[in-house]
C-alpha cells in the first residue's frame, strides 16, 4: 500500500490495462507469401485469418500475394520458401515460415502473447 492507501498491485493492473488498449488499437500489416493454391497454401491462409480474427478484429491489414504472379517479389522481398507470412508492423519485422498451424509460435512471433505466459 501506498499513502494514500492504493494498492502497488492496483496500479500495475491499470496500467497493464491501459497498455493492453494500445496494443489492441495497434494495425497490423501483414503479407503471406503463397506458391499458388495449393493444400498447403490454402491452410495457412485459413489458419491466419482465424488468428487474425481472433486477436486482431478490425486492426490488421492482410494480403495475400501469389509469388507465382509476382515472382520479382521473391528477391525484392527475400522470400526463400513458401508460405512465408511477414508482419510488416508494428516494428520490428517477422517472417514466419511454414503453413502457421503452430498458433502459440504465431501469436509469439506477432508479439500477441507473451513467450511463456511471462509478462516481464
Amino acid at each position: 500500500m501506498d499513502t494514500d492507501g492504493n494498492s502497488k498491485v492496483d496500479d500495475s493492473f491499470e496500467e497493464f490495462k491501459r497498455a493492453a488498449k494500445r496494443k489492441a488499437k495497434e494495425k497490423y500489416i501483414l503479407k503471406l507469401y503463397v506458391s499458388g493454391m495449393t493444400s498447403r497454401s490454402l491452410q495457412a491462409i485459413e489458419n491466419l485469418k482465424k488468428i487474425c480474427e481472433d486477436q486482431l478484429s478490425g486492426c490488421y491489414d492482410l494480403q495475400v500475394i501469389d509469388i507465382g504472379q509476382q515472382p520479382e517479389l521473391l528477391t525484392s522481398e527475400d522470400i526463400i520458401a513458401t508460405p512465408t507470412l511477414v508482419k510488416e508492423l508494428p516494428k520490428p519485422i517477422r517472417k514466419i515460415i511454414g503453413d502457421l498451424s503452430d498458433r502459440e509460435r504465431i501469436l509469439v512471433a506477432l508479439n500477441l502473447q507473451p513467450k511463456n505466459g511471462n509478462y516481464g
